[in-house]
């Protein structure tokens, strides 16, 4: 006996209001970001603490949290594109490794920034 699993088909005016929603939240959190930089580039340039290891790997950080931001409104449009279930999961895993990835390079540049360069 073969059983095949049933259909689910997203209707096109959900998936477009999906996709308006995610490029909506994308723009909204980097407004956010922005802001956030600027915030903190001013209050540096301020206190002259720009040359500072935290400083910079604040900075980092920043460049950091942007780039993964970005991956994850990136997979969330393709989520939302998916054609099914298994795609969605096969988008999901994908992420999930270059992000795993990516965050250790961002680990490793962070102490990096910190730890003063030895000679």
């Amino acid at each position: 006996m073969t059983t095949t699993q049933p259909s689910f088909e997203v209707p096109a005016e959900m998936r477009d209001f999906a996709e308006k929603s995610v490029e909506q939240a994308r723009n909204a959190v980097a407004t956010i970001l922005q802001n956030t930089r600027k915030a903190a580039e001013s209050f540096q340039a301020s206190t002259k603490t720009t040359e500072l290891p935290a400083s910079a790997a604040f900075s980092r950080g920043l460049d950091f949290t942007e780039q993964n931001v970005a991956a994850a409104f990136d997979l969330a449009q393709k989520l939302v594109r998916a054609r099914d279930a298994q795609e969605a999961l096969q988008l999901q895993a994908e992420y999930v490794r270059t992000q795993f990835a990516a965050m250790q390079n961002q680990a490793k540049d962070l102490v990096g920034t910190i730890q003063p360069a030895k000679a």
